[in-house]
């Protein structure tokens, strides 16, 4: 089997780049929500389809959202992202569409600790959903062609929520 390629590398691209100012101009809470909620509907299914029944990134998500709501501490969340959902990353690596699935409830997860992880869900998990479509075969470019439509309908989607004149914006470093 070829060997796949794991995330987008190519951050200058115009819907990253587009991504990247709106993902700026909102809060941590915000950016955690977004990340949160489009794993859930986009990006874990991919996942559960190839390891129906590993719960370890749903895990993740399920953590994250408890840390949103008050009830658990970041420490608690942490572990289950490295010890759990980077774990079902790594055992997935047989499976690119999984393996960036889980790669990408990783990082969305995380956006609770660092805001800068919000960028994930469009690293991996737009290549989630293009490998999904057309399997790992496909050309590279077919795969980032799939990967930036799904990355407009990332930031569709934080459009959808993104509050106005944020007055609490998370502090973002990109250092890529």
């Amino acid at each position: 089997m070829p060997k796949h390629r794991k995330m987008l590398t190519d951050i200058n691209a115009p819907y990253m780049q587009s991504l990247m100012r709106l993902i700026e101009t909102q809060s941590k809470i915000t950016l955690a929500n977004w990340c949160i909620d489009y794993s859930y509907a986009k990006i874990l299914p991919i996942y559960e389809k190839a390891y129906p029944g590993d719960i370890r990134c749903r895990n993740a998500l399920d953590a994250a959202r408890e840390w949103l709501d008050g009830k658990v501490k970041l420490p608690y969340v942490k572990n289950i992202i490295l010890n759990e959902c980077h774990a079902a990353a790594r055992e997935a690596d047989k499976t690119p569409a999984a393996q960036a699935a889980a790669r990408t409830c990783g990082q969305a997860a995380a956006t609770i600790h660092a805001p800068t992880h919000s960028l994930g869900l469009a690293l991996y998990g737009a290549l989630a959903v293009a490998y999904d479509n057309y399997g790992e075969a496909a050309s590279w470019d077919k795969l980032v062609e799939a990967a930036a439509a799904e990355c407009e309908k990332m930031e569709e989607a934080l459009r959808a929520i993104a509050v106005e004149n944020e007055p609490n914006l998370a502090k973002i470093n990109w250092k890529c």
